[in-house]
């Protein structure tokens, strides 16, 4: 199978957005993202988190039910902040043909940063889906952050600075995306 595209969702797992913001919607559309990705033979490829607060198999780990997960999509475990670090995820992504990499998920301001930033070193076109990913309000020393903030300055980070010599990244919400067409 050879693909342009790839649709990733990232740590969508109980433990990870127990505290999270808008979670039903952003299900919502990330439901309508697989529709439309599997409509266009796009794999739909899930990493999930596996370390101390949510092991593999455990409750926590799991991916939030209301999802439309199916047997035959891509499952892609990991241990760090980044989706491609010590995992299998780039060699997969080659093997399918897929140059740009949608990335949804959660939380907004680790691993979905982390993995795009990641994503654009390794030579893939990004696009961040800017509603269908999220976080909880996070504190930082004095400072506090509300999730709001925190998903604006990611959709911020991803829409500037995004341009490299081979490749580039860039930020659309959910009603931009249509995998019939290149997305970037």
């Amino acid at each position: 199978m050879t693909c342009e595209s790839a649709l990733i969702i990232i740590d969508f797992q109980n433990a990870v957005v127990r505290d999270c913001v808008d979670v039903p919607a952003i299900i919502e559309r990330l439901n309508l993202l697989i529709g439309r990705a599997r409509e266009h033979q796009v794999p739909v490829i899930w990493v999930q988190d596996d370390d101390e607060g949510h092991r593999k198999g455990s409750d926590a780990w799991r991916l939030d039910k209301r999802l439309d997960v199916r047997e035959d999509d891509i499952f892609s475990d990991k241990r760090y902040g980044d989706a491609f670090a010590e995992t299998s995820l780039q060699r997969t992504l080659e093997s399918l043909g897929a140059t740009t990499l949608v990335i949804a998920g959660a939380q907004s301001a680790a691993c979905i940063r982390c993995t795009w930033h990641s994503a654009l070193l390794r030579g893939f076109n990004t696009v961040l889906v800017t509603d269908a990913h999220t976080t909880e309000d996070m504190n930082y020393g004095e400072y506090e952050l509300s999730a709001k903030q925190i998903i604006d300055f990611t959709n911020l980070y991803a829409q500037y600075g995004s341009e490299w010599p081979a490749n580039r990244g860039t930020a659309l919400p959910t009603d931009s995306i249509d995998f019939a067409k290149p997305l970037l």
